[in-house]
């Protein structure tokens, strides 16, 4: 139409309308003359550019004030938050502004960081090679609330992921992120994979790295643990988590499918240890099985796995003393009376210590770990018990008293017997259940049914006990002697004469 410049809408709206309509037809369902749709469809014809407003719709609230006041704070310390550049403006300006003016200084704090504001770390994706990397990384599992039989169960998870397809292993950690934990969670994965990566990547380990050198130092463990699989070992800078974001992401996606499958569960308390590792290995299978043909892809370009494992725990000689006790970090442990005065070799895992003297094994042991700086203790009284029965007033002192009694019912029966006055003869008391507890594996069911006694006002006898819980039979058996002629012994010396 005369006077009126054509639009880019109507531009397109004449084109599409050309595609089934003469040009005639086209242009007057378009509202443009025939002379400019001849003009559009030979290229002579440019849409006019809207052209950016340059004035104000309303007035400025800040009247210059940003300018004035904010924009050199914003130079200097580009991190401040609009919130607190309104309490600047409000000492400034006193009585002008309040929290109606936060949103509009939020917009205008956003546009002068994209205009004049300093510049940002930019993230550069990565191609990622088959068989190129591995990490390894730790991840905190307290906010999840697992139980153990009824008990909080504060535990990390070590979790190792394949870069290229995403394979993944996992594993309960107890003791922190240790060389034990690492040396033995990445060991399994090396193994359960099926292959070595080219590198393998954590963050600041102080298992792995010797963090108060300025240079890139390996702890000299895990030197030889990547010598021997044939791995280059690197690390993130220190402090940039999104240099292993293939893991650190990873870690929210396990969390979440572990916190969506405990909601299916209806439970997140576990009877043991092995039953919430199983629930752990079910989800992590279903992991696997998503990213399968890109591990199959990434599998033969893997390196060949050596011959063999090598360690996953470090060493510790210790002495067993006249308590027959030992200790390792800080955690006393029992240990067998028999064992008292030996030397023994300690061979330390995440999970257990194993005891050798000389070549043998001796005797395997969970391992506890000390909180913070204090000790704590790991007492067996099946360990101890039958020395000492043979001086039970030694019980009524004994440091280790109240970790030598098992929790549960034998603790609530320990409670009723001393609940008016400690004498020897509860001592004694105690300490034979704990004798037939252990002699005849019935600690269970004979704490249920000395409690249920004494809740009733009655004490049973030990004899009772021993009746009851004891073997029905006892089998002798039957001997069979010969006694020797002592002409026999006559031909042994010799001779009658010697």
């Amino acid at each position: 139409m005369p006077g009126k410049s054509i639009t880019r809408q109507q531009v397109k709206l004449y084109m599409s309308y050309r595609k089934n309509h003469s040009q005639v037809k086209s242009a007057a369902k378009a509202g443009i003359s025939e002379r400019s749709a001849r003009r559009i469809e030979i290229g002579e014809h440019q849409a006019q550019q809207q052209q950016p407003r340059q004035y104000r719709t309303r007035k400025d609230p800040f009247n210059g004030l940003f300018e004035k006041h904010l924009v050199p704070l914003l130079k200097d310390n580009p991190a401040l938050q609009p919130i607190t550049l309104l309490d600047v403006l409000a000492d400034k300006a006193p009585e002008q502004f309040d929290n109606s003016h936060l949103r509009t200084l939020q917009r205008r704090v956003k546009r002068w960081r994209a205009k004049e504001g300093p510049e940002q770390e930019v993230i550069f994706l990565q191609r990622h090679i088959p068989g190129d990397m591995g990490i390894s990384d730790y991840t905190w599992m307290n906010k999840l609330n697992i139980t153990l039989n009824g008990n909080e169960f504060k535990h990390k998870l070590y979790h190792y992921r394949l870069v290229y397809s995403g394979w993944t292993y996992v594993q309960v950690t107890l003791g922190g992120e240790s060389f034990e934990s690492l040396s033995s969670g990445l060991q399994n994965a090396f193994w359960r994979s099926g292959g070595v990566p080219m590198t393998h990547r954590t963050d600041s380990l102080s298992a792995a790295f010797k963090n108060h050198s300025e240079k890139t130092l390996l702890t000299e463990r895990y030197a030889k643990l990547c010598k021997h699989y044939g791995v280059n070992a690197t690390r993130n800078n220190k402090g940039i988590a999104h240099e292993n974001g293939a893991i650190e992401s990873a870690h929210g996606h396990l969390k979440r499918k572990i916190d969506q499958q405990l909601m299916l569960r209806g439970s997140r308390d576990f009877n043991h240890l092995a039953d919430y590792e199983t629930f752990i290995n079910l989800i992590v299978a279903k992991i696997n099985r998503q990213c399968k043909t890109r591990f199959e892809e990434e599998k033969p370009h893997l390196h060949v796995l050596p011959s063999r494992r090598t360690n996953d725990f470090s060493e510790l000689h210790v002495k067993v003393n006249s308590s027959s006790t030992i200790t390792v970090k800080r955690v006393l442990y029992t240990v067998p009376s028999r064992l008292v005065g030996t030397a023994l070799l300690v061979h330390i895992y995440d999970d257990r210590l194993a005891l050798f003297y000389g070549h043998e094994l001796t005797l395997t042991l969970p391992r506890l770990y000390a909180q913070g700086s204090t000790r704590t203790r790991c007492i067996d009284y099946r360990h101890v018990i039958h020395s000492l029965a043979k001086k039970p007033n030694a019980f009524r002192n004994s440091l280790l008293r109240d970790d030598l009694i098992p929790h549960g019912d034998f603790t609530l029966i320990w409670e009723q017997l001393t609940q008016n006055v400690l004498s020897d003869s509860d001592c004694k008391y105690m300490v034979d259940l704990l004798v037939l507890a252990d002699n005849y594996a019935c600690e269970q069911a004979l704490g249920r049914y000395v409690l249920s006694a004494l809740e009733q006002d009655k004490q049973v006898s030990i004899k009772q006990c021993r009746e009851l819980f004891g073997p029905d039979t006892i089998e002798v058996p039957w001997l069979v002697s010969q006694q020797h002629s002592l002409t026999s012994y006559d031909c042994l010396i010799g001779g009658l004469h010697g």
